[in-house]
C-alpha cells in the first residue's frame, strides 16, 4: 500500500475536516467501486478461464463425458459440473 502524506495532496480545509475525526494515524482511502477490475481482468487470466471453460462447455453439449473432461481438464467432476450448469453467460460465449 502506497503512504502519501495528506498535506502535500489535500487541501488545508479538508484536512481540518478529517481531524475532526481522526489524526496522527494512517487512513486507507479506498478506490471508487468503478475503479475496480473482477479478478484477473489485468493479468489475462479471467479472459483464458472464460475460454476454457466455454470449450468445456461445448465438449459437452458435443457428447462429452464429465469424467472424461474432468480427466482432460485435470478438474473435479464438481467442477465440471458447475461450469457446464452455471447460468453465468461469459461474453461471446454461451
Amino acid at each position: 500500500m502506497k503512504y502519501t502524506n495528506a498535506k502535500n495532496v489535500l487541501p488545508e480545509k479538508l484536512i481540518s475536516e478529517i481531524q475532526k475525526y481522526i489524526q496522527g494515524e494512517t487512513l486507507y482511502i479506498p478506490k471508487q467501486e468503478t475503479e475496480y477490475q473482477k479478478w484477473g481482468t489485468a493479468s489475462g487470466s479471467r479472459k483464458m478461464l472464460d475460454r476454457r471453460n466455454a470449450a468445456i462447455k461445448e465438449s459437452y453439449r458435443n457428447g462429452s463425458s464429465i469424467e472424461r473432461l474432468a480427466e482432460e481438464y485435470f478438474l473435479s467432476t464438481e467442477t465440471i459440473k458447475k461450469i457446464i450448469y452455471s447460468y453465468k453467460i461469459a461474453k461471446g460465449h454461451g
